[in-house]
């Protein structure tokens, strides 16, 4: 039992764990926005532009509700909500494309952040050279030339070629 708690909490206390929580966290308040604005803005748009008088156009009534001589609801109407579809689908593109550019910008951000470590690293080298506290760079000796390599059908003439030299020798 022991074993188990000591893995979990070592499982816990890596970064990636907290940083996965602290983004699940901002990513739910972010999805409360963007379904904030949906709802509260593009779905009335969207139930308007058939013309329908805000009534929900975009709504297919397959049976009505159902009601006692009192008018209380008996039997829920049976509604497909074209609308509430689209509405989902809109929120979903819109969280998609900000969560996206957020993850450009930080990758973006991070690829200039290493950049500057390495050319801040670049420089202090070289003053530490300059100084003539590491030794100078060695300029690289040149690369021999690539050796050729024969192609496969050469390869195979001069396989066949020893080949018939061995038969030859045999044969004579």
């Amino acid at each position: 039992m022991k074993k188990l708690f000591a893995e979990f909490k070592a499982f816990i206390s890596k970064g990636n764990v907290i940083d996965l929580a602290v983004g699940m966290i901002i990513g739910s308040a972010f999805t409360a926005i963007v379904t904030a604005v949906v709802n509260g803005i593009l779905t009335p748009l969207i139930n308007w532009i058939p013309g329908a008088d805000g009534t929900g156009a975009l709504q297919v009534v397959l049976r009505e509700a159902v009601t006692d001589e009192t008018g209380a609801v008996v039997t829920e109407a049976l509604v497909i909500d074209f609308g509430a579809v689209i509405s989902a689908v809109v929120t979903f593109l819109l969280t998609a494309l900000i969560l996206f550019i957020i993850v450009k910008a930080v990758s973006s951000a991070q690829k200039r952040q290493a950049k500057m470590r390495e050319e801040l690293k670049k420089a202090h080298e070289d003053k530490l050279r300059a100084e003539g506290k590491l030794p100078p760079l060695e300029e690289q000796p040149e690369a021999a030339p690539a050796e050729v390599k024969p192609t496969t059908e050469e390869l195979l003439e001069q396989i066949r070629d020893l080949l018939a030299a061995q038969n030859a020798k045999k044969d004579a």
